[in-house]
């Protein structure tokens, strides 16, 4: 609308503006979680993002000389942008280790809508003991008969770890629900015990962070055939992508009801389009990096001492004596 302004922000990543936290983010970094009024903090936070998601920075994508004809971004200016952030995302780690934060980030989504890319892409440069994914299997008949969360509840962090769950509980609102692996018995209770589970995450000190990865049909379709193409990605077509893929109304369904009961104020949904995988890509590391109050500068450098000299080499074994790995390329 003409003459309206969008709310002030503080600076995000890069420079550009991020959300404004009128001193919450602080308030929640440093007070308990035994704090009566802790949830009533971050749900404030929570709300607070998510009203103002529509006055997100689009004026990068504006600039001219960023993207193509056809508005997808350059590829230059995307590994330019994409180096940026990871940057941020490093000093984000070191920051994490040293206020010994406790992370969850959920990536779901349709089968090909780019959850995997993205997490290439945060742990590529990070240090894997502090942040580690978490993709588990189907479960054994064992584990079917635990408690649903039980064995998701095994793989949280502890102070100064961050995990990436490349899908989570939520299999059971999705996969579950549509492929009929689970009674409607257990999939209601899923429904009514999912929102308390997370709530009880969040009181102990976690940071819940839940992602959903939104494709379109056409989309999907063409990277599902891509991947049939190429023997490099063919392994991710796997039998259930093949049987769900003729389930898209029946995934859309599931969908809606899910959000209805899991995309709670405490613990909001953030959607990301992701028909073009490298706006996909930028978009949610960017908004991660805006989820914490994070320092903005790296640790100083380590200095190296000179080295000790070797004085007696006398001791060694001889080269000849030890295998090689044959010098196939030069």
């Amino acid at each position: 609308m003409t003459g309206t302004k969008a709310p002030d922000c503080a600076v995000g990543p890069c420079g550009r503006p991020g959300f404004p936290d009128h001193g919450l983010h602080s308030i929640i970094e440093n007070g308990s979680a035994n704090d009566p009024k802790f949830p009533l903090y971050l749900l404030q936070l929570n709300c607070l993002r998510k009203s103002l998601l529509k006055h997100a920075d689009r004026s990068f994508m504006k600039r001219k000389g960023n993207t193509r004809k056809d508005g997808v971004i350059r590829e230059n200016v995307y590994l330019a942008e994409l180096n940026r952030l990871q940057v941020e995302l490093v000093k984000l780690q070191e920051w994490i280790v040293r206020t010994g934060i406790k992370a969850v980030v959920i990536f779901e989504g349709r089968d090909a809508a780019g959850k995997g890319g993205v997490i290439k892409r945060i742990i590529e440069v990070m240090n894997p003991r502090v942040c580690g994914v978490i993709a588990l299997p189907a479960p054994t008949d064992r584990e079917q008969t635990q408690w649903y969360f039980q064995r998701y509840t095994a793989h949280l962090p502890a102070a100064g770890q961050i995990r990436l769950f490349d899908r989570s509980w939520y299999n059971r609102a999705g996969v579950e629900r549509v492929m009929e692996f689970c009674s409607d018995e257990e999939y209601m209770e899923f429904l009514r015990s999912c929102p308390e589970y997370e709530q009880l995450l969040i009181r102990s000190g976690i940071r819940l962070i839940k992602y959903w990865f939104s494709v379109s049909d056409d989309e999907q379709e063409r990277r599902f055939q891509a991947r049939l193409k190429n023997p490099l990605k063919r392994w991710k077509l796997s039998p259930m992508d093949i049987a769900a893929r003729d389930r898209w109304v029946e995934y859309s369904r599931a969908k809606d009801t899910m959000f209805a009961h899991t995309d709670t104020p405490f613990s909001p949904w953030y959607v990301v389009d992701s028909d073009i995988k490298k706006h996909a890509r930028l978009n949610c590391i960017h908004h991660l990096l805006s989820c914490f109050d994070y320092e903005k500068a790296l640790d100083p450098p380590l200095e190296l001492p000179k080295r000790r000299l070797m004085t007696d080499m006398n001791e060694r074994s001889e080269w000849n004596s030890q295998t090689f790995v044959p010098s196939v390329y030069p």
